[in-house]
């Protein structure tokens, strides 16, 4: 029996979740679904909007560039439906299970990850189209040095 793709999702968004905790979102959890206007798959980060992508789309073949594309667009306005500062693309990779959620690929507008990394805006968001890839990990990070989420205990304060 194959898994239908709201389990899939489901099992995706849990793992993100469980790992966003220890990466210093302690609050982090599955959003319910919004209908038209989504917020998200997960809450509990204020100021940064998550949408996870997990399963076969993102196995065979690999999401086509035009796949991570349109999901940051999705990702875009959802950030936007939620008022949120920061959107952030995680996507599943291959061969890397739930357990490892932390080494999946998170995605950030260039202009986002500039923001988060230096405090600067990128003038006029020229850049809106490029994308940043980093590893979760690497991506939540950045983004407690920014002030999103909280040190982790080893992290100096």
């Amino acid at each position: 029996m194959t898994a239908r793709p709201k389990d899939i999702g489901t099992a995706a968004e849990t793992a993100v979740v469980r790992a966003l905790r220890r990466l210093g979102f302690p609050h982090a959890e599955r959003r319910a679904l919004a209908g038209a206007h989504d917020l998200g798959d997960v809450t509990g980060t204020p100021g940064v909007c998550w949408e996870v992508k997990g399963g076969q789309q993102t196995k065979h073949p690999r999401p086509s560039d035009l796949t991570v594309a349109q999901w940051m667009a999705e990702t875009e306005a959802e950030r936007i439906n939620a008022r949120a500062d920061i959107g952030v693309l995680v996507i599943q990779r291959h061969g890397v299970g739930a357990a490892n959620a932390h080494l999946w690929w998170a995605y950030m507008p260039t202009w986002q990850t500039a923001w988060v990394a230096t405090g600067h805006l990128v003038a006029d968001r020229q850049v809106g189209d490029i994308r940043a890839r980093m590893l979760l990990a690497d991506a939540c990070t950045l983004l407690r040095a920014a002030g999103y989420g909280q040190p982790l205990p080893e992290e100096p304060r």
